[in-house]
């Protein structure tokens, strides 16, 4: 009986030390898995913070840019046809800094629950499952990890609506881009119109000189007609006994000198063909436009005047000649040899009905390239 005992006792000291063995590892994996799921508790309260709780709601009215669509025409449109680029644009996708879930210590404590308790705190039999619990429902970390992964592939399929819609922003941009690409050729054609009307503009002006001094020989002629007109009625008014032939050339001279007078009445009848309203010489001081448009290799630019300066250069009504002035331009932050000065233009043509003037770039005066934005002014 007594070595019974003895086995028994050794028996029961050997499971002892195999089971102090297995509690010393154990112990090592239990912190080694509390370890690890703080870390994951961690990295889910962090995560958290990066999904949004919930899309931006869609706006009750979108975003506008209207584009021109009218057809291009030689004629003035008041009120021209346009259409929103920005229609179906989703606004909402703009919105930034979203609510996020923020999760906190709530959640990291639900993240500790892996059963769904009863009111009594007991776990409930999962009754698909015999011997098993059930893993889902409130107060679960099923819970917040369904949530957490709803919240994430909603903001991936906002990601991917997002690189959607960009692709198509680009689309309408390069579109705009080929657009506006268009309008330079016709610029420049308008220029070399211009040109070719300043120069029929100049032999005109020369016609004009030569009209002018035709017409200042034939006044001298008049003036000498007259003069010898008056002579001949003092011979007449003293010799009354001269011959018929004398009268019949004293007739003569007065049906010629009618013929001069109706000549210069016509030639002075006739509008010039240059003729225009008056043009002014000055401006006050002070900015009166900008630069929408420079071509630093043509020497040309397109300046939008302000309505205060418009009607300073071409009158009230604009009815008077657009006046060959030179302006100076100025850039904002720009550090040349004269401070922000940039150079000058000189008005070459005005946009009718429009206050866009077609302006010379003057080579000798540049600092640097003209640039869109660049202020026109008055010294």
């Amino acid at each position: 009986m007594n070595k019974a005992l003895h086995v028994l006792v050794y028996v029961i000291l050997v499971v002892a030390g195999v089971a102090l063995y297995f509690e010393y590892n154990l112990y090592g994996k239990k912190e080694l898995l509390k370890d690890r799921n703080r870390q994951l508790e961690d990295y889910l309260i962090n995560i958290s913070k990066t999904i949004e709780k919930a899309d931006a709601p869609k706006p009750a009215s979108q975003p506008e840019a209207r584009k021109d669509v009218s057809p291009i025409e030689a004629k003035l449109v008041e009120t021209p046809e346009t259409e929103n680029v920005l229609e179906e644009f989703p606004v909402q996708l703009e919105e930034a800094n979203l609510e996020t879930l923020k999760w906190d210590d709530k959640e990291r404590v639900q993240l500790r629950q892996l059963y769904k308790l009863d009111p009594d705190g007991m776990k409930i039999p999962d009754p698909a499952n015999p011997g098993d619990f059930v893993k889902k429902g409130p107060g679960t970390a099923q819970e917040l990890l369904d949530q957490l992964f709803d919240r994430a592939k909603a903001q991936q399929a906002k990601l991917n609506t997002t690189r959607a819609e960009l692709a198509a922003a680009r689309t309408k941009i390069e579109g705009l881009v080929a657009d506006f690409n268009k309008l330079p050729p016709d610029m420049r054609q308008d220029k070399v119109t211009i040109e070719e009307q300043k120069k029929n503009i100049a032999d005109l002006e020369d016609q004009k000189k030569d009209v002018e001094e035709q017409l200042q020989k034939s006044k001298a002629q008049v003036e000498e007609l007259n003069a010898e007109i008056a002579s001949l009625k003092d011979e007449v008014t003293n010799a009354k006994d001269e011959t018929e032939a004398v009268k019949e050339d004293l007739a003569k001279m007065t049906k010629l000198k009618d013929q001069l007078t109706k000549l210069l009445q016509q030639q002075a009848a006739t509008p010039s063909a240059a003729a225009s309203g008056v043009a002014v010489t000055s401006l006050s001081a002070g900015d009166k436009g900008k630069i929408v448009k420079a071509d630093n290799q043509l020497m040309f630019a397109i300046v939008e005047f302000t309505d205060e300066a418009m009607k300073e250069l071409l009158g009230p009504e604009r009815q008077n000649a657009l006046p060959q002035l030179e302006m100076g331009l100025r850039r904002k932050g720009f550090n040349g040899p004269a401070g922000e000065y940039v150079g000058r233009i000189r008005l070459r043509q005005e946009v009718k009905g429009k206050n866009f003037i077609i302006a010379d770039i003057l080579g000798d005066w540049k600092q640097a390239d003209l640039q869109g934005g660049d202020v026109v002014f008055s010294e």
